[in-house]
């Protein structure tokens, strides 16, 4: 978990600004629309006005710019000889106090801030929420600023005007950006997203794309839906954008009601999904097991201690086995030798489970550990000042298989056969009507695996990470496999340095034993290839034939 005094004062405001040839590509497109308004909800230092003065948009009467911090609003009015009114202000402020006594805007352009929803001061959380509420659409508090910035900026965009923005790559699967996503697919005729293969904006790990949406002249015309091309390198930025937004192929209905990540997947690989849905020996993950959170103790360094510690503080009787990273995992099986070698090499393999209500109840070694707790305040943290006891963490039971919350390459199962304790950074999962070993073996496939990208999200760094919503989604064949099979398949997977080749080996295995093609399963892994590429930023990928270069 990131905390606030931790955050840098850049980060801390969103303030990553745009580069020239990103700006001007922009500013170019909605000037092929020739607009006579133009709104910019965050200038910053200038950049985006600096290009509208470069393209010389002879059209433009009215140019509105927003720009919270004094110093930056100050150099973007240095910065431009424009007739442009830029105002000294939060820009969903004065949206919500402005904004209904507008006449609209012809365009937008811009890139929002990138700021988490709890890093918000107070009056902008509430901005934030009344977004939301004006716009009737579901809010929650995870939602970072950037999302409520375009909600109005749509908003505020007249019929058949065009938003252009930079905006995260989290857009497409984020779940905090659901009702952005359900609004654009509303109010836009077309939507057309341009996705860097590489991260554009090095100081902030993550990754952005650009933003291009028409708004539709009638609320009532059928949008074309949503365009995805990837950009291989910059050089795209000086061709005409208008070219790419004209020729995109776009994704409409079902496919994106949710997600846009389908998008990345040709027709065929989308049938072919909807077909492998539809059979009785392929389930959803919800249908065959049930999955719940870790053991959340609030202050993991602490209850999570080596044998060195128990030593130290004769804490014997309250240490009990335990997994809580994927260093700690090497395979598909967690076994008695596993824990013993993470224990030999001082990994903190041990649980530290106080059940005693008295203090005064326990030794002195014991309350002498204790009280470094203590001294570092943790019953102050969240979690543990909740409970009645701050050192007495609630819900402790073991699972028969265990999943990692994150994955770098893709999520896997593992049978918990030395029946220990996970922390809240796995998941505690019991199979339902199917024997754990064959849950375990069945789970890692190109199919799954695809899945987990497809319903997954994914944060600076290209790690994968599904919350249990998410995995109860993930399709999952269903086999009969043996403690053997099992067995076989996690020597596999240790002696094999490429994830890439296990996952083509448990193709053949898994798939292949329900029927599955060759020519199927190619088409899966390709497809799962290229969405791992993608999460990773590796800037070889192509998604579907023709990109941006």
């Amino acid at each position: 978990m990131n905390f606030i005094e931790f955050e840098s004062k850049q980060k801390l405001r969103g303030g990553f600004y745009t580069e020239p040839s990103i700006a001007s590509f922009l500013v170019k497109w909605v000037n092929v629309s020739k607009p006579s308004s133009l709104l910019e909800p965050s200038c910053g230092d200038g950049a985006f006005l600096a290009a509208i003065e470069e393209q010389h948009m002879a059209s433009l009467k009215r140019i509105i710019a927003c720009e919270l911090d004094e110093k930056e609003a100050q150099k973007a009015a240095g910065r431009t000889k424009l007739p442009a009114h830029i105002l000294n202000t939060d820009f969903l402020r004065w949206y919500l106090a402005q904004g209904p006594n507008e006449e609209g805007f012809d365009a937008v352009v811009g890139n929002p801030p990138f700021i988490r929803y709890q890093y918000l001061p107070d009056e902008q959380q509430i901005l934030a929420e009344k977004i939301f509420t004006q716009l009737k659409l579901p809010f929650t508090k995870h939602t970072n600023a950037w999302v409520p910035f375009v909600l109005a900026s749509m908003r505020i965009l007249r019929p058949g005007g065009r938003l252009a923005m930079v905006v995260p790559s989290e857009i497409f699967h984020i779940p905090h950006a659901q009702s952005l996503r359900r609004y654009l697919a509303e109010q836009c005729s077309s939507i057309l997203v341009l996705d860097p293969t590489e991260i554009w904006f090095n100081d902030t790990l993550q990754g952005t794309v650009l933003l291009l949406a028409e708004k539709k002249r009638d609320i009532s015309e059928m949008g074309e839906g949503v365009a995805i091309i990837p950009v291989t390198n910059r050089q795209m930025l000086s061709a005409d954008p208008e070219y790419y937004f004209q020729s995109a192929v776009h994704t409409n209905g079902i496919s994106i009601e949710g997600k846009w990540m389908p998008v990345f997947l040709s027709p065929s690989e989308r049938a072919l999904i909807s077909q492998l849905k539809a059979r009785d020996d392929i389930k959803i993950f919800s249908e065959i097991a049930s999955v719940d959170v870790g053991i959340v103790t609030g202050a993991n360094k602490f209850f999570l201690v080596p044998d060195s510690i128990v030593e130290e503080f004769a804490l014997h009787k309250w240490a009990h086995p335990m997994f809580g990273r994927s260093t700690h995992v090497k395979g598909i099986i967690y076994s008695e030798k596993d824990h013993k070698a993470n224990k030999d090499s001082g990994l903190p393999a041990n649980f530290l489970w106080f059940q005693e209500e008295q203090i005064e109840e326990l030794p002195p070694s014991v309350r002498k550990y204790l009280d470094i707790g203590l001294g570092q305040k943790l019953q102050t943290r969240f979690k543990c000042r909740t409970r009645k006891i701050w050192y007495k963490v609630p819900s402790v039971y073991a699972a028969p298989i265990g999943m990692l919350k994150r994955a770098n390459n893709f999520p896997r199962l593992v049978l918990n056969s030395a029946n220990v304790y996970t922390t809240d950074t796995a998941y505690r999962v019991r199979p339902i009507g199917i024997e754990p070993e064959a849950l375990v073996l069945g789970f890692v496939n190109s199919l799954t695996c695809l899945t987990a990208e497809l319903e997954g999200r994914h944060y600076g760094g290209g790690v994968l990470e599904l919350v249990p919503s998410e995995i109860e989604r993930l399709l999952v064949p269903v086999i009969n496999a043996s403690v053997a099979d099992l067995t076989a398949a996690d020597l596999r997977f240790r002696s094999t340095n490429n994830d890439s080749e296990f996952l083509r080996m448990q193709d053949a295995f898994v798939l292949g034993k329900i029927g599955v093609t060759k020519d199927e399963q190619e088409s899966l892994y390709s497809a799962w290839l290229r969405l791992r590429d993608r999460r990773h930023r590796i800037t070889s990928v192509e998604y579907l034939g023709a990109s941006a270069e």
